[in-house]
């Protein structure tokens, strides 16, 4: 089972940036092999909900939340995936986790805050 361990969370200020990552484990090999990476998040007292993936071959998809703000990525050669989010809100708070097919991180905490 392919594990998976996120970073870059942290407290940022309405309108800053972050960057998180999702780094897997195993070979180059297994990390292709995994169809489609995405980011989850869970507020709290909320239900985890979609924020973005992206499908080998297939499309990127976006919550409409998060829509021209936030753009997910990955480095083959880094077996990492990446979610850039820009002009963040208090609403962003949440627990962000990072999903390669069947198997979940543990995910890294958001606060944005003045």
């Amino acid at each position: 089972q392919v594990q998976l361990v996120e970073s870059g969370g942290g407290l940022v200020q309405p309108g800053g940036s972050l960057r998180l990552s999702c780094a897997t484990s195993g070979s180059i090999f297994n990390f292709r092999s995994i169809r489609t990476m995405g980011w989850y998040r869970q507020a709290p007292g909320k239900q985890r909900e979609f924020v973005a993936d992206m499908t080998r071959g297939g499309p990127i998809n976006y919550a409409d939340s998060v829509k021209g703000r936030f753009t997910i990525s990955r480095e083959d050669d880094k077996k990492t995936v990446y979610l850039q989010m820009n002009s963040l809100k208090p609403d962003d708070t949440a627990v962000y986790y990072c999903k390669g097919g069947d198997n979940w991180g543990q995910g890294t905490q958001v606060t944005v805050s003045s």
